[in-house]
């Protein structure tokens, strides 16, 4: 069953690549033959698994953990394809590293330049992370009626982001499609935006793609630098914050209940940071004297703020120079991420919300100890359940981290290095330390870091105990 199912996802994949197949026709690259190669291997691949015939459809949970990372790390090694029988990348651990990049829309890439990357595969990797945004699972549950079970329902709520999943729609495969239609029409009013600004078709494609889904993929060396149009950064700022957004509420918010929006707790703690992020970035600016514009003390320090905290990864020019307090900030942003149930990375503010007000009930009980308060969210008590398991998380969250870094230690990576890869990888934000030093980063650091880093941002982008349990023996125990 498991198997089969992959060939399912497979077959999902392979139709994608008929989008990059299609631009290699349009423009003449020359990238035909491996693209449709790529897709051959694939499709074959998927329709025999498919012609499995399992003895029973019956999914626990042990096998829904199961299957949700083994078609992460299966569709990272199939959509890797491209790039190795292209010639773009040189090694399989490359092509892996930027395949898992894309699909957990962390951003960060080994190409030191996009100059001679053919717009075939630059559309594949803005569609890998378009496809990871929401998650290919929630795709293939809109699309596959035969997953409308308890086994899709379960890998459903692996993959999607946050504390507690409520369907919007009974069937699991009608609240997939109902959050891929808002997905896809948010898409496309962005490429639409982009398209009647400085950028051409292609361009607004792609960066529509890689904004929607905040994974921060460009067609460009330096990004949004090279249009400077003040334009083009609004849109790109509202679009990321919506993809910051829990896309449960944009759903109530489309069939008109704007208070549900509103009255939520991680939402308005969501749109304060933001604030806080923009307030400081903007002092640090003027105090640094790096004022040259009205744009750099209203629309650029915003977007900066935005970027970060939805882990986009987009970074402005000169961020270096805001001074150390913004790095912090930034630091911190990164950790903390963007809403449960959106498309961006981080911890989420949803548990830190409630991280926080535990804290602040276990100070009030340490002075008045016969006291009972509980963690209320969105005018609601929270069980006691779930604050345990989100404190765990938190403190795996930073094990993680800690644990990552000091293995990129151990194989070479710089000290004062290995701790922000690890960081910038289990967030998905895919900073890299050309934020100081202003060179690419990902394309020298050695083959065993890549790994290290592919495996980090799986672990982050499935929230931790989807790949983490893998490896307990009791996970295996019947």
């Amino acid at each position: 069953m498991l198997l089969r199912t992959i060939g399912w996802l497979l077959m999902v994949l392979s139709g994608f690549m008929l989008f990059p197949l299609l631009t290699a026709i349009i423009y003449g690259d020359s990238e035909i033959r491996p693209i449709v190669i790529s897709m051959g291997i694939t499709f074959g691949c998927a329709v025999g698994l498919m012609s499995l015939k399992p003895k029973s459809k019956e999914m626990g949970k042990r096998e829904a953990i199961l299957l949700t990372s083994l078609i992460w790390v299966i569709l990272s090694l199939f959509g890797m394809l491209p790039f190795l029988l292209c010639g773009t990348h040189d090694s399989v651990s490359d092509a892996f590293f930027e395949t898992m990049s894309g699909f957990t829309t962390t951003g960060a890439s080994v190409l030191s330049s996009l100059k001679d990357v053919p717009h075939s595969l630059l559309l594949w990797r803005c569609l890998l992370q378009w496809i990871g945004g929401l998650g290919i699972i929630l795709f293939t549950l809109a699309v596959v009626p035969m997953l409308n079970n308890k086994g899709g329902m379960l890998m459903f709520n692996e993959e999607v982001t946050g504390i507690t999943h409520d369907k919007l729609r009974p069937r699991v495969s009608n609240t997939a499609k109902s959050l891929w239609a808002i997905y896809i029409c948010f898409t496309i009013a962005c490429i639409l935006l982009l398209w009647i600004s400085r950028m051409n078709l292609f361009e607004a494609i792609c960066h529509g793609l890689s904004t929607m889904s905040t994974g921060g993929f460009s067609t460009d060396d330096i990004s949004i630098r090279d249009w400077n149009s003040p334009y083009i950064i609004i849109i790109l700022t509202v679009f990321m914050f919506i993809g910051g957004v829990n896309f449960n509420l944009i759903f109530a918010s489309v069939y008109g209940d704007w208070k549900k929006l509103l009255k939520n707790d991680a939402f308005k703690w969501f749109c304060r940071t933001l604030i806080f992020g923009y307030l400081v970035f903007t002092i640090s600016i003027i105090a640094m004297r790096h004022v040259h514009s009205w744009q750099e003390v209203t629309i650029i320090p915003l977007f900066q703020s935005v970027s970060i905290l939805t882990s986009t990864g987009l970074v402005v020019p000169h961020f270096e120079q805001w001074g150390a307090v913004s790095f912090i900030v930034m630091l911190i942003f990164m950790a903390v991420g963007g809403c449960a149930g959106s498309t961006s990375g981080g911890a989420k503010i949803d548990r830190f919300i409630i991280f926080f007000k535990f804290l602040k009930n276990e100070m009030y009980r340490t002075m008045y100890p016969s006291a009972i308060r509980t963690v209320t969210v969105n005018g609601k008590g929270t069980s006691y359940v779930i604050v345990m398991k989100v404190l765990a998380f938190i403190a795996l969250y930073f094990l993680v981290i800690l644990i990552g870094g000091f293995l990129l230690t151990v194989i070479g990576v710089p000290f004062e290095d290995s701790f922000f890869y690890s960081l910038s990888a289990i967030s998905n934000a895919g900073i890299g330390t050309e934020v100081e030093q202003g060179v690419s980063c990902y394309s020298i650091i050695p083959d065993a870091a890549k790994w290290i880093l592919s495996f980090i941002m799986l672990t982050g982008r499935l929230e931790l105990y989807t790949i983490l349990l893998l490896f307990t023996p009791a996970f295996w125990k019947k």
